[in-house]
């Protein structure tokens, strides 16, 4: 009988253990922190143009990603009486209640702080953007998102900081490297995240969000400002190149994807479906990885 209590108490632990986890990846959203790392990694790299410290790499990585998650645990406390009204947030662990307001402010704050000081070890510069970051994203872009369109506009400044961070966690300067860097990431949020509001243009009716740029929401006016941004991302994606930072190699591939980018947008307005925009969001999934490997690896 004491055995068979024992046993019951062990995977009572191990099941509030794995639902613990589970809400923790779901309070930092693990794959866009994962996303963002990345951008700021392909940053350090191309800065690097004496090697990788990787000792120096991983610290950055850890810390960016700390920050990333502060700002997205920052963005459930805030947003959790909507994200419950919506089908694809209805889950996170705030919303739901399965953990209190309190424990995702404490995690947000301590993550935050860590990753901060983490930063500040490069330069001063580099713990000022990623403070800027979190800030912009988590008490301007996020309240904005219920008043007007134009919060992809300022989310799209935070969003664009990664490639930044990592390029002055190197150089402890912001030169026009990293305002090229800056600039290709900025340019591409746009299409990226219209895509999703597209798709997603009913759950976040849901939550009063419309985020879409055109009043008349799915509509050829949204689909032409995606057309428009898809255009300016491609000079954007250059400016590297230009600068003499990569070479021929990472300017065709960034070109050559920065056209099949603008097609699968010119797709959606012309048909105006949510088929195309759904296309054209996963286009958005592998332009900016294939954008950066490119970089890096020219740079190699």
């Amino acid at each position: 009988m004491e055995k068979t209590k024992v046993i019951s108490r062990e995977s009572g632990i191990l099941a509030f253990a794995n639902q613990k986890l589970k809400d923790y990846i779901l309070l930092v959203k693990l794959r866009l922190s994962l996303m963002v790392v990345f951008s700021a990694a392909a940053g350090f790299a191309l800065a690097s143009t004496n090697g990788i410290v990787w000792a120096d790499f991983w610290l950055l990585c850890l810390g960016g990603f700390l920050v990333t998650a502060a700002s997205n645990a920052l963005n459930q406390v805030i947003e959790k009486d909507f994200d419950i009204l919506m089908p694809r947030t209805a889950n996170r662990p705030i919303a739901t209640g399965r953990m209190k307001v309190s424990e995702g402010v404490l995690a947000a704050g301590i993550m935050s702080v860590s990753g901060i000081l983490m930063l500040a070890t490069f330069n001063p510069m580099t713990a000022l953007l990623g403070t800027m970051s979190l800030l912009s994203y988590a008490f301007v872009y996020t309240p904005m998102k219920r008043v007007s369109p134009i919060a992809v506009l300022i989310g799209a400044f935070p969003g664009a900081f990664p490639p930044m961070i990592g390029w002055v966690a190197v150089t402890g300067t912001i030169g026009p490297e990293a305002f090229a860097l800056f600039g290709l990431q900025f340019m591409w949020q746009f299409p990226h995240f219209w895509a999703i509001a597209w798709v997603a243009f009913e759950d976040y009716v849901k939550g009063g969000y419309y985020l879409l740029p055109s009043k008349g929401g799915r509509d050829k006016s949204s689909a032409m400002q995606c057309v428009i941004y898809c255009i300016l991302l491609i000079p954007a994606s250059l400016f590297l190149y230009l600068l003499g930072v990569t070479g021929v190699v990472s300017a065709i591939i960034v070109g050559l994807a920065g056209l099949a980018f603008l097609g699968l947008a010119i797709n959606l307005y012309i048909k105006c479906t949510r088929k195309a925009a759904l296309l054209l969001m996963f286009g958005s999934f592998f332009y900016l990885p294939i954008a950066l490997i490119s970089l890096i690896i020219d740079k190699i």
